[in-house]
């Protein structure tokens, strides 16, 4: 004889199954977070959002692109997207907006986020796109400088003003020293897919930045109706000098995208 408390355990374990099979189970927050760099910079200067973040229980890890052409990058970044063991939130700071634009169909991907980041759609290059919102920079003759060989790098003695100008100046005379020449094809090279268009993404807008067009950054934005916060008075080094705001921002992606 079957008891009054077993049949009652059988009637809730139905009951769970039932509506299992009618509603989607809740999705845990994704636990995977890939950080990648832009231009004359190194993955170093995540460290302050990587801390953020794996004290909060995240599996963070940075991409080292070569910097020496676009498809280097993408193929760097994709050989560490395949090393995830899941869904993972794919990040970029400035030139890496077009990486993980091109690279963000990948399928561990669940989310994107920009921050201070170039979102160019299909056929279109981050170029082109920055000469039509010309940044302080780019309106400045000789800030950006060319290697024989065809490498572009940032005048050091710019870098402070230009690129991390809420940054301690000791910090930026460093990395103005420390730049690692990018090829310039990177920043003409055009899309062959617009990841931001498939997967949802959030903008973080660096309100102070020189390198790119803080309207620029808005508008791309806006285009790809990501989930945007604006920092005030940060410089395109946002993702070092304010990273408590960068990594909220990384975590909301984790706790609201879809696996």
């Amino acid at each position: 004889m079957i008891s009054k408390q077993s049949a009652l355990r059988g009637a809730v374990a139905a009951a769970i199954l039932l509506g299992s099979a009618s509603a989607p189970a809740f999705a845990a927050p994704v636990k995977n977070i890939v950080l990648v760099h832009g231009a004359w910079v190194d993955a170093s200067g995540w460290k302050p959002v990587y801390e953020i973040l794996a004290r909060d229980g995240y599996n963070v890890t940075m991409v080292q692109e070569p910097l020496t052409s676009f498809q280097n990058d993408v193929t760097a970044t994709k050989r560490i997207l395949d090393l995830q063991n899941g869904p993972t939130i794919l990040v970029a700071h400035s030139y890496g907006g077009s990486i993980i634009t091109e690279v963000g169909e990948h399928p561990n991907v669940v989310g994107l986020v920009y921050v201070a980041a170039h979102a160019p759609d299909v056929g279109e290059n981050e170029s082109a796109l920055g000469k039509g919102k010309p940044s302080f920079t780019q309106k400045e003759p000789g800030a950006i400088k060319k290697t024989a060989d065809g490498f572009l790098y940032l005048d050091p003695a710019r870098f402070y003003a230009d690129f991390a100008a809420d940054l301690p100046r000791e910090q930026a005379e460093f990395e103005s020293r420390s730049q690692i020449p990018t090829s310039a094809d990177v920043f003409t090279a055009p899309m062959t897919v617009a990841a931001w268009k498939t997967k949802p993404s959030w903008g973080v807008v660096a309100a102070a930045d020189k390198i790119i067009n803080p309207d620029l950054e808005r508008w791309y934005y806006a285009r790809a109706r990501s989930h945007t916060t604006e920092v005030e008075g940060a410089s395109h080094s946002v993702y070092e000098s304010r990273p408590r705001e960068v990594a909220a921002v990384i975590e909301d992606a984790a706790q609201h995208a879809v696996p």
